[in-house]
């Protein structure tokens, strides 16, 4: 089933275009050196327009998560359960997404976990997914 993607804006493009390369793209704040997650047009921190876009390792590792055994949206029935969780990358930022590759009784907060990037069943896409380093 195709999995819906959120619409790219020109400020998150950028974001979208990297996954696609496979790669994570962080913005980053010129005038304060703060890491910004999702993308934005101000800075948070110092409210600065000077932001550059820097790609990262993606490395981060579980801040918490929850399995729903039923599913978030009609498509993604075909994961369920799913183990949905919050990553805490090494530059500091949280983000939301799914885990994969790895048994429900193996998830513990605080493991570190890697990037993993799915094409869409389509193909016009990728999803930003994570799963335990080896």
């Amino acid at each position: 089933m195709n999995k819906p993607l959120p619409l790219a804006t020109p400020t998150s493009e950028p974001f979208w275009e990297g996954l696609r390369a496979g790669e994570v793209r962080l913005q980053r704040c010129n005038a304060c050196d703060r890491w910004i997650f999702y993308p934005r047009s101000n800075c948070p921190g110092c409210l600065s327009r000077d932001l550059a876009w820097s790609t990262v390792s993606g490395l981060g590792q579980l801040h918490a998560f929850t399995i729903s055994r039923t599913p978030t949206a009609v498509f993604f029935t075909d994961e369920v359960p799913q183990k949905l969780a919050v990553i805490e990358l090494d530059e500091g930022v949280r983000l939301t997404t799914t885990l994969v590759g790895v048994e429900e009784s193996a998830i513990e907060i605080g493991m570190r976990v890697e990037p993993v990037f799915e094409p869409t069943d389509g193909g016009e896409g990728v999803l930003l997914r994570y799963r335990p380093t080896a």
